[in-house]
């Protein structure tokens, strides 16, 4: 007979129990016990020693309820003798990983992995749930990078390392917690956690057991290097610039200051090396009668530092000396200047960093003891042409872990293609810089701010003087005064929002208001700009209309429309209102689009209709209604428009060009448009305006102070 099924597929071959009738001398219920024994071992199976069968590659010869035959090994179906297939479980069964998992088959088998935003319950990345393994929520993949979720995270990470008990055990833990994947909020909250446990060993009795200090310090760099593999590059590239930095500064703060405060444990000469796939690491330790007979020099990876201590005249007093070599190869990217991140360079220029990053630190007991004079460093470097290379040091501040990169006590002494030769009169970390025009530096950043805030203080001011101006003056009411009533109050909102809100990224519900908010009054100005050049249409083309409904019409498509199109915005993707460095739309996976898109439509839309009025203006003014009763008005009234929509369209044409180029001339073109547009709305809307001029001149005529004035 044949019988299927997963974990026991056979072909079996009866055999014929052969039995010989012997007179039975023993009492039936003595051998019960015997017939239980062979009963059992039938029925659980066992491999025969002596089966004649020639089974598949994917099968094992046993006896199986009373039976021998081939079996198909688990995750095979077949008979056993000539074939064995592979199961697919992930199709054959009903969700074999359970909720929240996706199922991969392997030859044989399959394995299980959670889901974008869940995690195992065994905290191992692939599983199988025979062990009763499921994916449950991942509260760190909802994170954000706000300060609240980052600061609940620090601390939930801080208490699972808080019980243990000495640094050793601390940095064991960590080290175990980032050997595998992570996510950009536990680079953060790890870091703080080797922070804490590293640079507080003050805390704790370190024995003077230097087999001891040596294992942690390898677990240290072992730790460090968990974080700076080339795998992890892309997270730390997930994170905002200024968490970005400030992590990665108090990481090789951390990794040179814990080696230091470790190596005051050695109380004899010691020179140690311990390098990782992504850090080198060496150590000199000895007292003050071992100074003039070691000289502290390393040369890893192609790159040659040493130090030079100032000589002393005087005999050396009872002391020790700690030196802290260290070499990171992929951190480069990380600590130079980002392509569109213009706001916080510390040059004029992008800056790239081209070689390895080294570091130096000194610790002395007493701290007179060994002073230094200079360093003198050669680094291999990518060479690019046209680029200004620079010898620097990234420079902090030990309270803030804010950095940036500075060139003051280092000149280059020698360069070649491959090679550059530095010398600094300090100690930190250095690295060779390419310089390249194209970024907008902290001079003009800090210019750009002041236009901005300058700007938008007289826009605002401009922009009331508008909305007063259309709304109380009778003698100039009409459809085009209502569109530019309503066009002034969507800028104006849009301007008051930006100026109180666009940093307030703290909160992220305040911050993604603002952002939605913002979104929709500047849809909504330029819904009423392309209102404007549809009603320049229907006029100069002489559709006969309901102004009344007309009217209602235009209400709807400026306050509605932009409404639609944010409700749409906000259903599709809610999260990316709102960034962490402003409160504006975010450019992750094209979410910027959801106003430029609609915004390019509207300039279109506007650019064809113009097309049409001026042919229709300049060769069939016949055809023009009684309300425009002369060819001036419409000419004016077109000239109006097209101001509009050069204002409003050039102010993010601008926008456009400075995040794909960057430069400075685009950054300073689409502050001034964008500060200033309320002004410009205000000077060609009203002051260029005759017919205003002439209500303006009625109104202070009768104002015995101004009359004289304008007389």
């Amino acid at each position: 007979m044949v019988i299927h099924f997963k974990a026991g597929r056979f072909f079996s071959v009866t055999q014929g129990l052969r039995t010989r009738h012997r007179t039975a001398t023993a009492s039936p219920m003595k051998l019960l016990p015997f017939l239980v024994l062979i009963s059992s071992l039938l029925d659980y199976g066992c491999t025969s020693a002596s089966c004649n069968i020639t089974c598949h590659k994917d099968a094992r010869c046993e006896v199986q309820g009373g039976t021998t035959g081939c079996y198909c090994s688990q995750g095979y179906t077949g008979n056993g003798i000539t074939f064995c297939y592979d199961d697919n479980e992930c199709e054959n069964a009903t969700q074999p990983c359970g909720e929240h998992a996706n199922c991969t088959n392997t030859v044989g088998s399959y394995f299980c992995m959670c889901a974008p935003g869940f995690k195992s319950s065994n905290g191992q990345q692939t599983f199988v749930p025979n062990d009763g393994t499921s994916c449950v929520e991942n509260p760190k993949a909802k994170c954000e990078l706000y300060k609240d979720c980052i600061t609940e995270h620090i601390n939930r990470t801080l208490a699972g390392i808080s019980h243990l008990k000495t640094p050793l055990e601390m940095l064991q833990e960590i080290n175990k917690n980032t050997l595998g994947p992570l996510l950009p909020v536990d680079v953060i909250s790890y870091v703080e956690a080797l922070s804490y446990s590293s640079l507080n060993t003050t805390h704790y009795a370190l024995s003077d057991n230097e087999a001891l200090c040596n294992t942690t310090i390898n677990v240290l760099v072992n730790t460090v290097n968990n974080f700076l593999q080339k795998d992890k590059i892309m997270v730390w590239e997930a994170l905002p610039v200024d968490n970005q930095r400030r992590s990665l500064t108090k990481l090789l703060h951390t990794a040179e200051q814990a080696t230091l405060l470790m190596l005051q444990n050695f109380k004899k000469t010691t020179q140690l090396d311990v390098n990782a796939s992504d850090i080198a690491l060496k150590v000199f330790a000895f007292d003050s009668h071992h100074m003039k007979h070691i000289h502290p020099h390393v040369y890893t990876g192609g790159d040659y530092i040493k130090i030079s201590p100032k000589k002393r005249e005087e005999s050396h007093p009872n002391g020790s000396v700690a030196v802290v070599f260290l070499r990171y190869s992929n951190i480069g990217s990380l600590l130079s200047s980002p392509k569109n991140h213009s706001s916080k360079d510390t040059s004029e220029q992008r800056q790239t960093v081209s070689s390895s990053v080294i570091a130096v630190a000194i610790s002395s007991n007493p701290p007179t003891l060994y002073e230094l004079e200079k360093i003198t460093f050669t680094l291999k470097y990518a060479k690019t042409a046209d680029k200004d290379i620079k010898c620097a040091f990234w420079n902090y501040s030990a309270e803030t872990m804010n950095g940036n990169w500075a060139t003051e006590g280092c000149e280059l002494t020698h360069s070649n293609s491959t090679h550059i030769s530095c010398k600094c009169n300090h100690l930190t970390h250095f690295a060779v810089l390419m310089s390249s025009g194209g970024s907008v530096g902290v001079t003009n950043y800090n210019i750009l701010t002041r236009i901005t805030q300058l700007g938008i203080i007289i826009s605002l001011i401009c922009l009331s003087m508008c909305i007063f101006t259309f709304w109380f003056f009778s003698e100039i009411q009409s459809t085009r005064t209502t569109i530019h009533k309503n066009l002034c109050c969507s800028l104006f909102l849009a301007e008051l929002i930006f100026l109180i809100g666009i940093n307030m990224n703290n909160n992220k519900l305040f911050c993604s208001i603002t952002a939605g908010l913002l979104h929709y009054f500047l849809l909504a100005a330029f819904a009423w700009m392309c209102i404007e050049g549809i009603h320049l249409y229907l006029i100069v083309v002489g559709v006969i209309y309901n102004k009344g409904f007309l009217h209602k019409n235009f209400y709807v498509f400026g306050y509605v429309s932009p409404a639609v199109v944010v409700g749409i915005s906000a259903a599709l993707g809610y999260k990316y209102y709102g960034t962490t460095e402003v409160c504006w739309l975010s450019t992750k996976n094209n979410f910027i689009w959801s106003f430029i898109g609609p915004a390019c439509l509207i300039i279109l839309v506007n650019l064809l209709a113009f097309g049409v009025i001026i042919y229709k203006v300049f060769r069939h003014t016949a055809m023009l209604k009684p309300e425009v009763s002369c060819y001036e008005n419409i000419r004016s009234c077109a000239r109006g428009a097209l101001a509009l929509l050069f204002l409003l369209g050039a102010t993010w044409i601008f926008g456009v060009l400075h995040v794909v180029q960057g430069s400075v001339v685009t950054a300073y073109l689409f502050t001034i448009f964008n500060a200033f547009q309320g002004m410009f709305i205000f000077i060609f809307l009203c002051v260029l305006s005759r017919k205003i001029q002439e209500e303006y001149y009625r109104l202070f005529k009768n104002v015995p102070c101004c009359f004289g004035c304008l007389r």
